[in-house]
């Protein structure tokens, strides 16, 4: 074995050590996070912290813009049909700042997927495209 395998395994058994320390901790290595407000409890309660009422919030931003939406989609009147689509885009502005602030303090994870499975998903997705009965291509 040469000097290049022996640090590559090396390596290799330094990642493995660190991942199964991770896995050990409860943390997944491929889990995106900041680190969390030290302001949180340790344990648990029954009354809410900061963390439950931005989740809260952001819940009751979720259904607001779904109920948006549907306004617009079924206005028949155009000044009206403005109007929600102007109060939906203010929703989700509010909901994308209320989900930056939750991920800044650590209280929203995101889960970094491997490149084959999205490539592998992408190709899926894009073969059902040809089963759709007309085509998107320019005249």
């Amino acid at each position: 074995m040469n000097q290049n395998q022996q640090n590559m395994g090396q390596q290799g058994q330094g990642q493995q050590s660190q991942q199964s320390q991770q896995s050990q901790q409860g943390q997944n290595p491929n889990q995106i996070k900041n680190a969390q407000s030290s302001m949180l409890p340790k344990v648990k309660g029954p009354e809410m912290n900061d963390r439950d009422r931005v989740n809260d919030v952001l819940a009751t931003e979720k259904y607001l813009i779904t109920v948006a939406n549907i306004a617009a989609w079924e206005s028949s009147h155009s000044e009206l049909h403005q109007d929600a689509v102007s109060i939906c885009q203010e929703l989700q502005e509010c909901h994308r700042d209320l989900f930056n602030l939750m991920f800044k303090k650590g209280w929203y994870k995101l889960e970094a997927e491997e490149q084959q499975k999205l490539d592998q998903a992408y190709k899926q997705f894009s073969n059902y495209s040809t089963q759709f009965p007309y085509t998107t291509q320019a005249h």
